[in-house]
């Protein structure tokens, strides 16, 4: 509310005015001083992407099992909850599969206190590869993503005293073979935790099935830990894949009629012995500040290529940087990759008459 708006509410208003102002006054934070009557600052991004959605994607930044939810779309997060901007069942399927799971849990790392894990969106959710499923193998990732949301829902609302702690507490007890107590029975027999191990069961085969990844179903590999660190090096790998097509021009937009509303995605063909593939050039969403100094410019240019696999062109290095593509900013990224190059970090390869450069393996990135 603006401050006149929020004033007509007399008693919190006085009680804010009193308690909250003063505090407020010596903020060294600009804007907490002038809206010193709001709770927190709008995020305006958050804001604008949930905007028009019935329901988004949610899931707690730390938390000892990771779970996404539907939450409605009018209820605003709080700065603790990870927003992911997508109403298909079908996300979410996908998010809540063991192969998501896997890789989440990979990067996102865990708190110091506790050691609870952690989803840090910029590397567990923004570099993950979605599978390309089939038409079919999508809607059926999209029914049961339907399904394991509204189980949870019901179950909660029939048993306000059943968490979802609770439930994947007993649920990993159920995988793991452990004998149920009668307490645990009782748990089960009203959280229904065997009928949530069906459906995360079903979800994971069909997200395999999705990823053509049906091999991994197999029992017989199912040691612990191998098929995890399969499904971790095969989407790494996917990761490279879909970074080279990006830089190629093909996107696979999530929700692309707001992501890119004004983009015609086109694929590009080329006749063989006809003419050779002109260089793409795809700028990011968000471009990176290109540095001034020089040794600022050389670490920007070696994280880009360290933690964005695949190859890259100098004018494709320097699309992922704000300002012209000028032929001093191109003579510098070209010097720099010749001494990254010298230094052993990154290797250059030659090919339809252009130099792609990708980081080396082994390299160490300090």
């Amino acid at each position: 509310m603006s401050l006149s708006e929020a004033s007509k509410y007399e008693r919190p208003f006085q009680k804010v005015l009193e308690e909250v102002k003063p505090e407020r006054d010596v903020n060294e934070r600009q804007s907490r001083k002038e809206n010193w009557w709001l709770f927190g600052e709008n995020a305006i991004k958050t804001r604008d992407a949930i905007s028009g959605l019935n329901r988004y994607i949610a899931t707690p930044e730390t938390t000892k099992h990771r779970v996404f939810s539907f939450l409605d779309g009018k209820v605003l997060p709080d700065n603790m909850v990870v927003t992911i901007a997508l109403d298909d069942a079908y996300a979410i399927g996908v998010l809540s599969s063991h192969t998501h799971v896997c890789w989440a849990l990979a990067a996102g790392g865990r708190m110091a206190t506790g050691n609870t894990p952690r989803y840090n969106k910029t590397v567990c959710f923004d570099p993950f590869p979605f599978p390309d499923p089939t038409p079919e193998q999508k809607q059926k990732i999209r029914d049961l993503g339907e399904r394991l949301d509204a189980h949870r829902k019901q179950v909660q609302a029939s048993h306000p005293d059943i968490t979802i702690t609770g439930m994947y507490n007993l649920l990993e007890k159920l995988r793991a073979g452990e004998p149920f107590t009668d307490k645990d029975r009782e748990y089960n027999d009203r959280a229904l935790v065997s009928t949530l191990k069906q459906i995360h069961d079903e979800l994971d085969a069909a997200v395999l099935d999705a990823y053509g990844w049906e091999d991994l179903k197999d029992e017989g590999k199912r040691v612990k830990g191998e098929v995890d660190e399969i499904i971790l090096e095969r989407l790494v790998a996917l990761n490279a894949q879909r970074a080279e097509e990006e830089r190629n021009g093909l996107i696979r937009w999530l929700r692309p009629e707001y992501q890119a509303p004004n983009e015609v995605q086109t694929t590009q063909t080329t006749l063989e012995g006809v003419i050779e593939p002109e260089e793409a050039i795809v700028e990011p969403v968000e471009q990176q500040k290109w540095p001034t100094q020089p040794k600022e410019q050389l670490a920007a240019i070696r994280d880009l290529l360290r933690t964005t696999p695949g190859e890259w062109t100098v004018a494709q290095i320097s699309a992922q940087f704000t300002g012209k593509n000028t032929k001093k900013k191109l003579d510098a990224i070209t010097e720099n990759l010749e001494r990254l190059e010298w230094f052993g970090m990154v290797i250059a390869e030659e090919r339809n008459g252009l130099t792609h450069w990708h980081f080396a393996e082994g390299a160490i990135a300090a």
